[in-house]
């Protein structure tokens, strides 16, 4: 087994994220005077991608630790005494989850829905407290 690989296509959405939430909290003041809800729902949508995502990416590197405590040799290869129920169960975590692989995909339409929500139902709020 290699040490560790980083999954690209779960860090690059994390790290984006991170990054449009640090911005938002920066500018804070400035962004939320004007468009409050906008910013909200924004806001919204980049803790649940994160969330998502992350979690997604947490997991991936976590199941690859786990299997390489098999690797007893540390060759890259699992043979002989290595190969344990315990070892395959390692495996088929790793190898065996298209959700987590799909998360990106999955967390955007997920976070996308929920923001839209959090903001039509700000929309419907303000009207209902205008009237």
């Amino acid at each position: 087994m290699d040490e560790i690989t980083i999954p690209y296509h779960l860090v690059i959405p994390t790290i984006i994220c991170l990054v449009g939430l640090g911005t938002i909290i920066f500018y804070r003041k400035r962004l939320f005077t004007k468009n409050k809800l906008i910013w909200t729902s924004v806001t919204v949508f980049l803790v649940l991608y994160l969330f998502i995502v992350g979690m997604a990416t947490f997991d991936a590197i976590y199941y690859q630790l786990d299997l390489n405590r098999y690797d007893l040799n540390k060759d890259g290869m699992f043979g002989g005494k290595e190969i344990t129920n315990e070892q395959n169960e390692a495996m088929r975590k790793l190898t065996s989850d298209t959700g987590r692989n799909f998360s990106f995909i999955t967390g955007f339409v997920f976070a996308l829905i929920i923001s839209t929500a959090v903001y039509i139902s700000g929309r419907v709020f303000l009207r209902l407290k205008r009237q």
